[in-house]
């Protein structure tokens, strides 16, 4: 949820500055960035559209724009702005295809970014094979025991959970439960949530005892964190 307030004059210098172009991409993303972690995302949205014509000057399909482009969508995306946030993510992706090649993590950054977003649209076979697409790069090139693969599954199961297909959901869970346990620890909040989600698809298939424990579990690893 956006949080109330008036804009730091930081971030409204920052914006003049870009507007008028008198500002470096780089001071200019940083100061996009600040607005985010202020929860400013209006504001966020006017610099990095800003920002854009900076990061042009490299070249239009500079990967630099890529990166714009794709700040400027999570801004769009974190008003619930998902009609605007598309063109943005394909554009970014099309510049990152052009750069980098079919298999990059920046490719299936978008590609997983875009598959959220249809998910949310009810386009499930779009998602579908955008957020396979990613698992698989990832996978490829991070190993199947990386964090990043992990959330690509939870992406998954949360388009399964949406088709009704708790099975396969709990299949995926079970796989990016086993990636967060091992890599950050079994008290870690991401563990905890994971147990919640994957205890959630386990009663939709009748498992209601093996998800009690799960979400007991996930409790506890909260009243730990809060201790």
């Amino acid at each position: 949820m956006r949080r109330l307030g008036i804009a730091a004059p930081s971030v409204v210098l920052a914006l003049a500055l870009v507007s008028c172009g008198q500002q470096t991409w780089d001071a200019a993303m940083q100061a996009g960035e600040a607005a985010v972690q202020r929860g400013q995302y209006d504001e966020a949205e006017r610099i990095y559209a800003a920002a854009i014509k900076k990061a042009e000057e490299f070249g239009r399909h500079d990967r630099r724009v890529a990166v714009t482009l794709a700040r400027l969508a999570q801004a769009y995306s974190a008003q619930g702005k998902y009609v605007e946030a598309e063109p943005m993510y394909l554009e970014a992706l099309k510049i990152y295809q052009e750069v980098h090649g079919e298999n990059h993590l920046d490719v299936a950054a978008m590609l997983n970014n875009l598959g959220v977003l249809h998910r949310k649209h009810g386009q499930f076979a779009d998602a579908q094979r955008l957020l396979t697409r990613a698992l698989a790069i990832k996978e490829t090139l991070l190993g199947k025991e990386h964090l990043e693969v992990a959330l690509a599954l939870s992406n998954l199961a949360a388009l399964s959970m949406a088709q009704g297909e708790a099975g396969q959901a709990s299949t995926l869970l079970a796989r990016a439960l086993a990636v967060r346990e091992k890599q950050l620890g079994a008290d870690h909040p991401d563990v905890a949530k994971t147990l919640v989600d994957y205890a959630a698809a386990l009663r939709k298939v009748g498992r209601n005892a093996e998800a009690d424990a799960l979400d007991a579990r996930a409790g506890e690893i909260r009243a730990k964190a809060k201790s």
